[in-house]
């Protein structure tokens, strides 16, 4: 599902809606979809992706990036911001430098189709495993597309990560009552 958040900030954009000015949104992608790619490479944006990513243009572009085992796919604006922040951060640092060059090494501009498909390229869709089904998931600013056995396996580590995270926030938090609305969440801790 895509839900839209209203946003004054920068990287927003302006929404209009019968010649009229609706405010700033933004997209947030979420839910996980299954779809095949077809023999070209090219896979199918999961509808309210589309819905979302199309105001502007039927053919809208996107930017695709390898990440960690995974595509990330960024709307332009997303990537705009991304950019923004590569920026500001020390050019010199060496982390900075890596994480700038695997990204930017591996994006490509991809056009969505009229049908609401991006052509993935070959050596994009080899470097993550991805040959007939797809895993697309949405991740708030922007969505990944899995190869399905290696989103699998992902989700299980995450678990197991999950599991052996001690955190000092009780998750879920628990609801605020009235009553305790001052008081903070207990953490077990005497």
């Amino acid at each position: 599902m895509v839900r839209l958040v209203r946003n004054g900030g920068p990287t927003s954009r302006q929404v209009w809606k019968s010649g009229r000015k609706c405010g700033r949104l933004l997209a947030v992608f979420k839910g996980t979809y299954h779809h095949r790619v077809d023999p070209k490479g090219r896979l199918p944006v999961p509808a309210p992706f589309r819905r979302r990513l199309s105001g502007d243009s039927p053919t809208q572009g996107l930017v695709v990036t390898l990440l960690d085992e995974c595509l990330a796919v960024y709307p332009p604006a997303e990537w705009a911001r991304l950019e923004a922040q590569l920026r500001v951060m020390p050019p010199f640092s060496k982390p900075v430098k890596a994480l700038a060059r695997v990204l930017a090494s591996h994006a490509v501009d991809c056009e969505m189709d009229v049908q609401g498909r991006i052509r993935l390229p070959p050596a994009l869709r080899r470097a993550i495993g991805l040959e007939t089904e797809a895993v697309v998931v949405g991740v708030v600013e922007r969505f990944e597309i899995w190869a399905p056995d290696r989103w699998a396996r992902f989700l299980r580590d995450s678990e197991r990560l999950l599991d052996d995270v001690s955190l000092d926030v009780p998750w879920p938090r628990p609801r605020t009552t009235p009553g305790n609305a001052d008081e903070a969440p207990s953490t077990g801790e005497a």
